[in-house]
């Protein structure tokens, strides 16, 4: 039995000290619960949404490699507790100059004996200088589980999740920056008025009924168990909550074991830490681990190739792009 944490909070645009600070109180708090790995969300030491309006000169200048300051911080912490730490952040790639470098959306997983594995979202549509990573990330931990990463759009492409559990993971990181999105969907998420975050305090009543409505976690309810239960794993979905940019996110951080069912979640609008026991007997046995013993590669050549009328990259960068 291991015992996680997923966490959920408001960052600070373009503040990492400020956001490593909440990271390092969270994490304390996770650990004293009894937490071996704790899941932030995505691009938490930077802030989201708002990147889209800077210039690439700046990104250049808010980017760090994965030995930057602020990711070594995490390690350290996580050497300190005994603990694993994952973070988002905005990479840039120390192998070139600054300022030539490739950017990526990031998310780093420092464990206690120091190693640090980072996964470059596959589907980055946030900045057009904003590279896509070409790698699935699964590693070894010290908790007898394989874990893979994969950055909030890479967990809406069934292909990619099913990759990873291929390559051996049993527990999922799901790192987000959604809800309350505008989505071009007819039936996709929409904004969350921000008068409803705004008035939080003297009527809780709507804004959790937002929150965990149709463009909060009754939105993430039609897709993201069904990942945890088609392919036997767990997924531990960790998620901004609040003001980010022009729209509010949702929060609902949870934790899904490998039959789609949540073990652990949290419907407060508001930081929270989540704090799930995963069982990891329940993996050969699940479902989903079944039906990936009985699939047929040989009928699948189909899925290797390109339908461009569905390809997200040319509607990436509009005002309404597809990835959202």
């Amino acid at each position: 039995m291991l015992r996680r944490a997923v966490v959920q909070f408001e960052a600070i645009p373009d503040q990492p000290a400020e956001n490593l600070a909440i990271v390092d109180r969270l994490a304390r708090t996770a650990v004293e619960g009894g937490a071996e790995l704790v899941v932030f969300p995505e691009l938490c030491l930077l802030g989201y949404w708002h990147l889209r309006r800077h210039t690439a000169e700046r990104l250049h200048e808010l980017a760090e490699p994965r030995t930057g300051p602020h990711v070594s911080a995490v390690r350290a912490l996580a050497q300190e507790l005994g603990a694993g730490i994952g973070v988002g952040f905005l990479e840039y790639d120390d192998l070139a100059d600054r300022g030539r470098g490739r950017l990526f959306n990031s998310y780093a997983v420092c464990l206690p004996d120091g190693s640090i594995h980072v996964h470059r979202k596959l589907h980055a549509f946030e900045h057009e200088a904003i590279s896509s990573g070409s790698e699935f990330t699964v590693f070894d931990t010290p908790w007898q589980a394989k874990v893979g990463v994969l950055i909030c759009w890479d967990n809406n492409l069934v292909e990619n999740v099913r990759a990873t559990a291929l390559l051996g993971a049993t527990v999922l990181l799901a790192p987000h920056q959604t809800g309350g999105t505008n989505s071009r969907s007819p039936q996709g998420m929409k904004p969350i008025p921000p008068e409803i975050w705004a008035n939080r305090e003297h009527d809780p009543a709507a804004v959790e009924e937002a929150f965990n409505g149709p463009n909060g976690r009754g939105w993430l309810m039609r897709w993201l168990p069904s990942r945890a239960h088609d392919n036997g794993m767990f997924v531990l979905f960790s998620n901004g909550v609040g003001l980010d940019d022009d729209e509010i996110r949702t929060g609902n951080a949870m934790v899904i074991d490998p039959y789609g069912r949540i073990i652990a979640e949290t419907p407060v609008p508001d930081e929270a830490v989540v704090l799930a026991d995963l069982d990891l007997d329940l993996v050969p046995r699940a479902t989903g681990r079944r039906w990936i013993r009985g699939r047929r590669p040989e009928l699948y050549t189909i899925l290797t190739q390109a339908c461009d009328e569905l390809d997200p990259r040319a509607a990436r960068f509009s005002e309404d792009p597809v990835s959202r």
